[in-house]
């Protein structure tokens, strides 16, 4: 809820939904990448994403200096159908007990603030730290629903579509009961 014009008012935000999907193949705005610190590639996500961009996407890369966990820095898209990346670290998981919540939600905060910046319409996420990095699926889909209803009308208020791209059944079956329950929430 927000004040305007002393009256509180609904804050609408962008559209969300999760889907199995190839991230490097989506006709959004902005894609994020599960980075690693050094932001000059790696595995999983970070590794199809450089590969589909090409060389040029390293080479502004190695310009960034890495990226520390729970932040994001943005780079162009090359040959992506996206016009940018915002390569974000999350928290490798340890337990829950090292801050890991705090440091994925501030990843998509983060995400969300350069999006706002390049009055990006359309975003697709993927399951950030849920890899290699084994943050489990059902506790960071709702943690990523929550972080994006909430903080998305503040810091990306042009956004008007997020996508949760999925790589497997599993992680789609928990994005969507984080949906499903962030709406009755």
């Amino acid at each position: 809820m927000e004040q305007r014009n002393g009256r509180t008012e609904a804050v609408r935000g962008p559209v969300l939904e999760a889907r199995i999907a190839d991230i490097t193949k989506l006709e959004v705005d902005a894609i994020v990448n599960a980075a690693n610190r050094s932001l000059l590639g790696g595995g999983g996500v970070d590794g199809a994403i450089h590969r589909a961009a090409g060389p040029e996407l390293l080479a502004e890369c190695r310009t960034l200096g890495g990226c520390e966990t729970g932040q994001a820095k943005a780079t162009g898209g090359y040959r992506l159908p996206a016009k940018y990346v915002f390569h974000a670290v999350g928290p490798i998981w340890h337990g829950g007990d090292r801050g890991e919540p705090e440091l994925l939600a501030s990843c998509y905060r983060a995400c969300l603030k350069l999006a706002g910046e390049r009055n990006v319409r359309s975003i697709a996420f993927p399951a950030i730290s849920c890899g290699v990095y084994g943050y489990p699926v059902e506790l960071a889909a709702p943690l990523a629903v929550k972080t994006v209803r909430e903080a998305a009308p503040e810091l990306a208020p042009e956004l008007e579509r997020v996508i949760f791209a999925c790589f497997d059944e599993r992680t789609l079956k928990a994005y969507e009961q984080a949906l499903r329950d962030s709406q009755d929430g």
